[in-house]
C-alpha cells in the first residue's frame, strides 16, 4: 500500500534513485560519496520518525525486550543462588584475601569481568555486522556457556564458565540498547526504553522467586541452584527462535550505505503502521545531512568528548550504588540477623518491584529530562540506602528495599535510553560498549570492596560506601550531561 505522502517524499528527496544513494558519476570523489550517503542516511532516519507508534512499533519494542528478559535473568541470579553455592560446599562466604578465587565475591567479580570484556572489546561488532546478527550470535554464546556452568563443581570451573557467558551478555546488553534507540521514532524513545527495561526486570522477581524455591533443596539429584541456571538456558533458546521477526536497524542499514536495504525495511515498516493507523501517515521532514562516517577517536573530540567522560564517571560510580545494594539483597538481610531461608524469601518480595520501576517511568519517560530523573533517583537511593542500614524491624526492611529496587531500576532504564542517544550511529554501540564497559570494570573491583566493607563495618559501611557513590553521580549527570528529550538522534549528535 503505497499512500499519497509517500509520494510526496520521493519527489522531494529525488525519487527511488536518490533512496539508492549511489552518485551518478562512478568517478565522483570519496567526499561527495560519504555525502550522499550521509543525506540518504538522514532520509531513512527522518522517515522512521515520523511513525506513530503503533502495533507494530511496539512488537519490535517486545521482541527485543524478551532478550533483555533472558539477559538480566542471567545477570542477576548471581546473589540469588549465592547461598546455594555456598551450601554446597562450591563457594565459601567471605572471601580469604583481597582477591581471593573462592569466596562469593570471586563468583561475582568474573561475571563482571566478562561483561567487561564483552562491552570494552567486543562493542564493535554490532557496528560491523549489524545489530540483528549481534543480538543473535551473542544470546547463544551466553546460553551455551550457562549450560556447562550449571555442571561445574569446583570455584575455578564456577568462575571460569561465569566469565566466558559474561563476555556473551556484555555483547547483547550493548546490542539491545543501541538496537532499540535505532528502530523507534524520537518521540517514543524514551518510553521504548522503560516499557523494556519493564519486561527485563521481570526477570529479577522471578530469579528471586525461583531461588526462594530451588535453592535450599535438591531436585532430580541436582541442587537447586543449577535448576535456577538452567531454566534461564530454557526460555532463552525461545528467544532465539522467535527474533527471526526482526528487522535490522535502518539507521544502521542506511550509515552502512546499504540504502535500498534499508528503504525496504522502510517500506514494509511503514506499510505495516500505516494499516494500523487508519490513515496516511505524516510527511517527514527533509534534515540536513550528519557524518556518514564515524571514527572512535571521534569520543576524544568536542562534543562528544566531555559526554564519554560524564559517561565514564557515571559509570564508574552508579554500578558500586546498584549491584552493591542488588547482587548483596540475600547476604545483607542474612547480616541483618535473617536465616538463608527467610532471606531468600525477603529477596524475592523486594524484588517484585524490580519491574514497577520502568513501568512508573513510562509516566514520565518522554515528559522530563533524562538527566532529571537519573538525579532525583539517585537521591531517593542515597536516603534509603541509608535508612536500610539502620532498620531491623521486617516491614520497614522490607519497605525501604522496594524503595532501593524501584530507585535503582528507574535509573536504569533512565541510563540505557540515555547512553544510546548521546553518540552517532556509526560508533553508537562501540562507544556505548566503551563508557559502559567502566561499570563492569568497577563492578569487578567493588565487589570484593563491599565485601570488605561489610566484613570490617558491618552493612552500615556498606550504605555509608553505596551513597557516597549516588551522590558523585549527581553531580557528574548534573554537572556534565547535555538534554535529549524528544530530539533526532542525528541532532544530538551535530
Amino acid at each position: 500500500m503505497k499512500s499519497s505522502n509517500h509520494a510526496v517524499y520521493a519527489t522531494a528527496v529525488g525519487d527511488a534513485g536518490a533512496l539508492g544513494g549511489l552518485p551518478s558519476d562512478a568517478g565522483a570523489s570519496a567526499g561527495g560519496r560519504a555525502e550522499e550517503i550521509a543525506l540518504d542516511g538522514a532520509r531513512i532516519s527522518a522517515r522512521l520518525d515520523r511513525l506513530p507508534a503503533t502495533r507494530s512499533i511496539w512488537q519490535l519494542v517486545m521482541l527485543l525486550s524478551l532478550g533483555l528478559f533472558f539477559e538480566l535473568y542471567d545477570l542477576m541470579f548471581s546473589g540469588y543462588i549465592a547461598p546455594g553455592l555456598v551450601r554446597s560446599g562450591i563457594l565459601t562466604a567471605t572471601t580469604h584475601g583481597l582477591f581471593g578465587t573462592s569466596g562469593v565475591a570471586s563468583f561475582i567479580a568474573a561475571l563482571f569481568a566478562g561483561l567487561f570484556i564483552g562491552t570494552a572489546a567486543c562493542g564493535f561488532l554490532a557496528d560491523r555486522f549489524g545489530r540483528r546478527a549481534i543480538f543473535t550470535w551473542s544470546l547463544l554464546w551466553y546460553t551455551a556457556a550457562n549450560v556447562v556452568m550449571a555442571f561445574q563443581d569446583t570455584a575455578l570451573g564456577l568462575n571460569l564458565w561465569r566469565f566466558i557467558a559474561g563476555i556473551g551478555i556484555g555483547v547483547e546488553i550493548v546490542t539491545i540498547g543501541t538496537y532499540i534507540s535505532e528502530l523507534v521514532p524520537k518521540h517514543v524513545r524514551g518510553r521504548a526504553s522503560a516499557f523494556s527495561q519493564a519486561v527485563g526486570f521481570c526477570a529479577v522477581p522471578i530469579v528471586a522467586f525461583l531461588s526462594y524455591l530451588l535453592v535450599p533443596h535438591r531436585y532430580f539429584g541436582l541442587d537447586g541452584w543449577r535448576l535456577v541456571v538452567l531454566t534461564g538456558v530454557v526460555g532463552a533458546i525461545v528467544v532465539w527462535w522467535i527474533r527471526r521477526r526482526l528487522p535490522e536497524s535502518p539507521r544502521w542499514l542506511a550509515q552502512k550505505g546499504r540504502i535500498e536495504e534499508a528503504d525496504a525495511v522502510m517500506k514494509r515498516l511503514e506499510a505495516r503502521v500505516e494499516r494500523e493507523y487508519g490513515r496516511p501517515l505524516p510527511e517527514p521532514a527533509l534534515p540536513e545531512p550528519v557524518r556518514a562516517r564515524a571514527a572512535f577517536r571521534d569520543l576524544l573530540m568536542p562534543p562528544y568528548r566531555k559526554r564519554t567522560l560524564m559517561l565514564i564517571i557515571f559509570h564508574v560510580f552508579q554500578t558500586m550504588g546498584y549491584y552493591g545494594f542488588a547482587n548483596w539483597i540475600p547476604t545483607l538481610l542474612i547480616r541483618q540477623g535473617i536465616t538463608v531461608t527467610t532471606s531468600l524469601m525477603y529477596a524475592s518480595v523486594i524484588a517484585i518491584a524490580a519491574p514497577l520501576g520502568p513501568l512508573l517511568g513510562m509516566l514520565i519517560a518522554d515528559r522530563f529530562e533524562r538527566k532529571t530523573v537519573i538525579i532525583c533517583m539517585a537521591a531517593v537511593n542515597v536516603v534509603c540506602g541509608l535508612l536500610f542500614s539502620q532498620a531491623r524491624e521486617t516491614v520497614l526492611l522490607v519497605s525501604l528495599g522496594v524503595c532501593l529496587v524501584l530507585a535503582g531500576n528507574i535509573i536504569s532504564y533512565s541510563y540505557h535510553a540515555y547512553q544510546a542517544e548521546l553518540f552517532p550511529t556509526g560508533i553508537r554501540a562501540r562507544a556505548v560498549g566503551f563508557v559502559y564497559s567502566w561499570s563492569r570494570l568497577s563492578a569487578m573491583f567493588s565487589a570484593f570492596v563491599i565485601a570488605g566493607c561489610l566484613s570490617r563495618f558491618g552493612v552500615n559501611g556498606v550504605f555509608v560506601f553505596i551513597s557516597g557513590a549516588m551522590v558523585v553521580v549527581m553531580v557528574a549527570i548534573g554537572t556534565l550531561g547535555p538534554k535529549t528529550r524528544d530530539v533526532a538522534l542525528e541532532d544530538i549528535s551535530k
